[in-house]
């Protein structure tokens, strides 16, 4: 356990250095990083990690050097000519702690209708303890936090004993291929950290992802045809679709009662219909409609199996309609396509996180099972690497005025830093 006069030095120092957090925040939210535009915060991350002193590793995510690794996500359509990802590196000038990695997200989803928000979603609000802005809270908030541990530890007089990594990633709100991108070029340590906004708690277990198209396609006429039954509107027969596929969430969610985590999991699996897409002509029969579907898969469950239900189920579907049975809708897999986790043989990291979450909360560390999906999959799953998830409280994420509880990122922030002084070891400079 870290010494508490040095954990008290810490923790001041995070105090000392919260404001100028906030403001490094601030900036990160003002770069709208939804997909395709990431590189504008990746720079802003790149001079960061650089004024720190961190060897930076700055390089453009490219599909053809992970399509064949393990936890790889399908890429239809999506360009990766601004996906880069950053990396900076402390190295200790002798090694003789435990290694780590800070993991954390720059990308973020899409904002909906500007109309809707209280202020404008990428221009940061502060009211009271909130933090308002797309990303404030997923998860730009807590990989600054990573950033500013470290600096609060070296603030205190201290120097980490062991390499730190600290990963910058696009990807992780459609593939998690930019995390991927990481193993791929070789960084390892031996603990992951992710930050992401589950509340101060530990996250136990965790479900997997899988992102599919259901394309339908119609037979175009003109609009005034329809009275004669003329023509197949692709729309229709789509809406048709969804009420079978959506069942799937009543089945998987009553397998729940075999697994050991989920079995008392309120409701694990989500069938999400996320998008919808048809239609050519106001006074057209539609030629073609895609369904955009997103699915929760249990920990231990096979992804192929999982994708084989779903293919026998819109087939089955597609057989009671007379049009459809004709023309099979096509199943295309883009996106997450990703194994759920459970975090195991990691006693002594969660010890350490346990030990920093009491010096700061003065309460014991709380485990969460969520049913969301992060990157520390790759590094439990992958690489053999514990990998924690911590981050502080977010309210609406993905939603209209997402926000973020300021006060709990000072506090995971204090939490970072104490263990990453614990976990590296830390001699005084």
């Amino acid at each position: 356990m870290l010494d508490k006069d040095i954990a008290a030095a810490i923790t001041a120092a995070v105090d000392r250095g919260f404001d100028e957090q906030v403001r490094f925040t601030q900036d990160m939210v003002r770069c709208p990083s939804v997909r395709g535009y990431e590189h504008t915060v990746q720079d802003l991350m790149a001079a960061a990690m650089a004024k720190r002193g961190l060897a930076v590793d700055h390089w453009k995510v490219k599909v053809e050097d992970i399509k064949d690794l393990p936890g790889f996500a399908p890429v239809v359509d999506a360009t990766y000519e601004n996906a880069y990802n950053v990396v900076g590196t402390y190295r200790p000038a002798q090694h003789k702690g435990r290694s780590l990695i800070f993991n954390g997200h720059i990308d973020v989803v899409p904002t909906g209708a500007w109309d809707r928000w209280t202020t404008p979603p990428f221009e940061p609000r502060i009211d009271g303890k909130w933090m308002y802005g797309r990303g404030a809270g997923d998860m730009k908030s807590g990989l600054a936090a990573t950033l500013f541990a470290f600096d609060a530890v070296r603030a205190a007089g201290f120097a980490p004993t062991a390499p730190i990594h600290f990963q910058s990633v696009v990807e992780e709100e459609c593939t998690g291929n930019g995390t991927l991108a990481c193993l791929q070029r070789g960084y390892r340590a031996d603990c992951a950290f992710v930050p992401e906004p589950l509340e101060p708690k530990l996250m136990r277990a965790e479900v997997g992802l899988i992102w599919f198209r259901v394309h339908v396609e119609g037979d175009p006429q003109h609009a005034s045809a329809g009275f004669n039954n003329a023509g197949a509107n692709a729309i229709e027969k789509a809406l048709l679709l969804w009420p079978q596929i959506k069942r799937l969430e009543d089945e998987w969610n009553a397998r729940k009662v075999d697994h050991p985590l989920y079995k008392d999991h309120p409701h694990p699996i989500r069938v999400n219909l996320g998008e919808i897409s048809g239609g050519e002509w106001t006074s057209s029969v539609p030629s073609k409609a895609v369904l955009n579907v997103r699915v929760g898969v249990l920990p231990g469950d096979d992804l192929r199996d999982i994708c084989r239900e779903i293919e026998e189920r819109v087939r089955t579907a597609a057989l009671s309609d007379p049009f459809l049975s004709n023309h099979q809708p096509r199943i295309e897999y883009h996106g997450h396509m990703a194994e759920g986790f459970v975090l195991e043989n990691a006693a002594i990291p969660e010890a350490v996180l346990a030990d920093s979450h009491r010096a700061v909360f003065d309460a014991p560390l709380q485990e969460e099972i969520t049913s969301a999906a992060t990157d520390a999959r790759f590094f439990s799953l992958y690489q053999n690497t514990p990998g924690l998830v911590y981050g502080p409280i977010c309210e609406r994420p993905h939603g209209i005025d997402e926000r973020v509880d300021l006060d709990s990122v000072r506090a995971v922030t204090k939490t970072m830093a104490l263990f990453l002084a614990e976990w590296c070891g830390v001699e005084r400079v």
